[in-house]
Formats: structure tokens, sequence, C-alpha cells
């Protein structure tokens, strides 16, 4: 039977008996990434080999729940892939002649580049990398159709002895491994040399469809990229600014200050049903409820005093202790007001490290706050529009391809972007290109 993916313990409040106070349960962020211990292949439908994208496949959908519950995250996500969008993908035709232009034409009525280029701007910024699969004429001449592969279900098969990636398989790897029937297999054009690869498969094979993978270099290389933001998952920030919104949700709906934060690891309870043999998700969810009483249970009144909680930790090879329980009391002399500057320090860290300004996109919280000037933002504006050159190069090698394989002497690609004017030039903004003059 299929399993939609759902997080077990999920954030909560709970009363302390015979005490005046409450806890917070949370998930601790750092847990979703499993890749600490060797990742060996899978086997998909009885045949397929796939590389899991973390221990249990399950990392991106971990993260994108994380990514949900946090407006911060998911805004900041959302802006970086619009400036990599900029004023959109486009083929200019200026160079070329005129059956060559409507030819073109003709290809991007048959093909959505708008939602196609800001699909994989979003996968870019979410995961680092973006699948782009070209589909071949009838008569394997030309590039007849371009379509985004949504990279959280995107898998890579293992790399052969020359550590070169064949396949990409594309499923609904939300479901159970056992029940997954309905498999994609797209050969891989070679991530090194893509067009050579083309040409030489249009040869001596028979394939129709081909996967460009679109990889940012990091500083490490692994079948699926860390993307840089994920530190913020891997710190305490993501977990402090989840705690502050917990905590005012408890200020306002009950006036028991919040005493205690308890972390638990998925780890923890992923040992715990293995342990006991639970599989049925009731029983898991009953498990759970269980295991938070007996932590309440724990944190009540002056009689635990003396008491010892046993948790188990391990040590990861860089000499740091992760634990699968933690348990940390709440400095509860804080009002609900004073808040505001931890809220503000939490939103603005995560600002800096997804690399977003956040006067432009208003997630400074707080009564008062400070203002950049009109010629701040516009700065800003276009520091931000021009980092995204690196991410355009990388994503024009697919459209390159494109224009080579069907005879397009004369076009181009680019993405030109909006930059905000001076009040002087009689206009809010114009279009402006690295390759071009002013339009």
């Amino acid at each position: 039977m299929s399993k939609t993916f759902e997080r077990i313990m999920k954030p909560s409040i709970e009363d302390i008996p015979g005490v005046d106070g409450r806890a917070a349960f949370m998930v601790d962020s750092a847990s979703v990434f499993k890749e600490q211990r060797d990742i060996l292949p899978l086997t998909i439908a009885g045949k397929h080999k796939v590389m899991p994208w973390g221990a249990d496949n399950m990392m991106p959908y971990d993260i994108l729940d994380l990514i949900e519950r946090d407006e911060t995250m998911s805004t900041c996500l959302l802006w970086n892939a619009q400036m990599c969008y900029g004023s959109g993908l486009r083929y200019n035709c200026e160079g070329a002649s005129a059956a060559v232009t409507a030819a073109v034409e003709d290809w991007l009525l048959d093909n959505s580049l708008s939602s196609y280029f800001l699909g994989v701007s979003q996968d870019l910024k979410h995961w680092g990398f973006a699948v782009s699969v070209v589909i071949m004429s009838q008569d394997r001449k030309h590039i007849a159709r371009l379509v985004r592969k949504e990279a959280c279900y995107c898998r890579f098969s293992p790399a052969n002895k020359h550590g070169v990636i064949e396949n990409v398989l594309y499923a609904l790897w939300r479901d159970e491994p056992a029940t997954i029937k309905d498999v994609e297999v797209l050969p891989l054009l070679n991530e090194q040399s893509p067009w050579s690869d083309l040409q030489e498969r249009l040869k001596t094979g028979k394939d129709t469809k081909f996967a460009i993978v679109t990889r940012m270099p990091t500083a490490d290389h692994t079948y699926y990229p860390i993307p840089y933001w994920a530190s913020l998952l891997r710190s305490k920030w993501y977990n402090i600014k989840q705690l502050i919104g917990v905590a005012k949700e408890a200020k306002i709906k009950n006036t028991a200050p919040l005493k205690y934060l308890v972390e638990i690891s998925d780890k923890y309870f992923d040992r715990l049903f293995k342990q006991e043999g639970i599989s049925d998700p009731k029983k898991k969810q009953e498990r759970v409820v269980e295991v938070k009483r007996e932590i309440l249970d724990f944190l009540t009144g002056a009689e635990n005093s003396g008491k010892t909680w046993f948790a188990n930790f391990y040590v990861t090879p860089d000499g740091k202790e992760s634990h699968e329980v933690l348990i940390t009391k709440i400095d509860s002399t804080k009002e609900g007001g004073d808040w505001e500057s931890d809220i503000q320090e939490a939103v603005n860290m995560i600002c800096f490290t997804m690399q977003v300004h956040s006067n432009l996109v208003g997630s400074v919280p707080g009564k008062s706050q400070t203002n950049n000037s009109g010629s701040d933002k516009r700065e800003l504006y276009t520091i931000a529009q021009a980092l995204q050159k690196p991410y355009h190069d990388l994503l024009f090698t697919v459209h390159r391809i494109i224009i080579k394989q069907n005879g397009w002497a004369g076009v181009t690609v680019d993405v030109p972007f909006m930059q905000l004017t001076t009040l002087d030039e009689n206009t809010d903004a114009k279009e402006v290109t690295p390759n071009t003059e002013e339009q």
C-alpha cells in the first residue's frame, strides 16, 4: 500500500502536570541530514538501481516540510528564484535570418519557456541542481521539446567504474520503495561534455529523450549537493525562530509560561519503532504521545530533583555530540513583547544566510525598524540581480545545445533584468542585459 510521507513527530505545546508552565516539543531541524553514514544504492521495482537522497531517500521532502513551516525561508527562496528569473529567458533573433526567426517562434509556441525557466530557477535555488529533458524530433535531427523535471522527484543511478552517472530516474519517491512501479529512466548526458555525448548517442543509439543536469559547483562533490543555505538547518537559528513563534502562541493562548524546549530527532523514533517492532502508523502516533507524556512526567514538580533523564547520543567524525533528545530550560522572565529583538535577530540571520536583504522582501518584524533609502534599495536590487550571472551561465548550456542542434544561426540566449531608475530618467524601470545596450 502506498504511503505518503508525513512527519511522525510534529511541533506541539504540552501542559506540564502540576506545574504552572508548559513544554514545547520540536523536531531537531539538523536531523534531516542523514548522510552521516555510508549510503548504499536501492533497488526499485526489482530492477532499477538508484542512489537514495539521504539515508531514507526522503531528505528533500523532510527539508520541504521545514521550509513550509517558516515564512521567512519560503519567502527568501521564492525571492531568489524570482531574481534568477529576471525578465525571463529569451532567444534573441536579431542576428538571425527571417527563416530562422520564424522557426524559433514556432518552437517557442510549443515550449513554455516561462514556466520551464521559473521552475529550473527554483530547483537551482532550492537544491543546487536542476534537471532538463530534451526530446528529439521523429527523425532525431532536431530538438522538438524542452521539459523540466522537478528535482525533488529525480534520483541518480550509481556512477559507473569511470565515475560517470548514466541515468536520471524520475518517480514518486514519496511512496514506499517496494510499491514504486512507474519509474521513468532518462539517459543522462555527460555532465562534463553534454554536446559531444549527445552527438555520439544520436549516431549510435535509438533514444529520443536525454536528461541534462545543471549543477551548482560545491566544495564537496556528491550525488545530491547540499545547498549553501542548509547551514540554517544545521545551526540553531531555524529552531530559535520556530521556538519564538511557539512561545508567542503559548503566551496568547495560555498565560502559563513556556519553561522547557524538548528537541527530538526523527532518528530517536526510527530506532524506537524498530526496537519495539511498531509498523502501524496509528500505533506509531500513540507511541509518540506516550514518549511525550513520559518526558512531561519527568519534568513535573520539585519531586524530580535529583532524577536523571537518559537519552542516546553519538559522536560525529568531527568530534561533535549529536543528541537524539535534548531538554533545554527556557528563561521564563521574558515577556511577550521582549521577543521582538530576538525574532528580528533570527529573521536577519536567515535573510543573511540566504543572501536576501530583509528590506527588499519586507520580512523584518517589529514596531520600529530602520528602512533604507530609495537609492540604497535600488543598489541592493541591482546587486541581487548581478549575482545571478553564474546561475544564468550554467542554465544557458541547455539552450546553447538546442540552438546549435536545431541549426539556428545568429540566435543567442539571454536573460534581461529590470533595473530600477531614478526620477530624472522619467521612467520607473528599464530593461538591461549584459549582452546588449539599453533597451
